[in-house]
């Protein structure tokens, strides 16, 4: 499972590198299939091996599955992770002060 946290304003870009049992690189067959379990975020696929995870506009949590097949032949052997991406809401940065024009006493 991967934690992250970021703004309501931001996304994060994530990377997957299948490993095997004994932590040494492996593949996998296809991309990875990634799905909003729950909570308001969305996600950009941006390659086989590669998304963002992107924040709702509300603060919260959103919980991703992320599945692929292990297995290189005819079959299917489904692996699976989670990653849960808490959003806080963005921190005014100024007051953002405007004027109208001069009138009259």
């Amino acid at each position: 499972m991967l934690e992250l946290n970021c703004s309501n304003e931001e996304k994060i870009p994530i990377t997957v590198t299948p490993l095997s049992p004994a932590g040494k690189p492996a593949s996998i067959q296809g991309a990875v299939v990634v799905t909003v379990q729950d909570g308001a975020g969305t996600v950009n696929m941006t390659g086989d091996l590669s998304f963002e995870v992107v924040s709702g506009d509300v603060p919260g949590d959103t919980t991703y599955l992320v599945s692929a097949d292990a297995d290189l032949g005819d079959g299917v052997i489904e692996i699976q992770d989670i990653i849960i991406l808490h959003v806080a809401g963005a921190m005014a940065a100024n007051l953002g002060l405007s004027a109208g024009a001069a009138i009259p006493k």
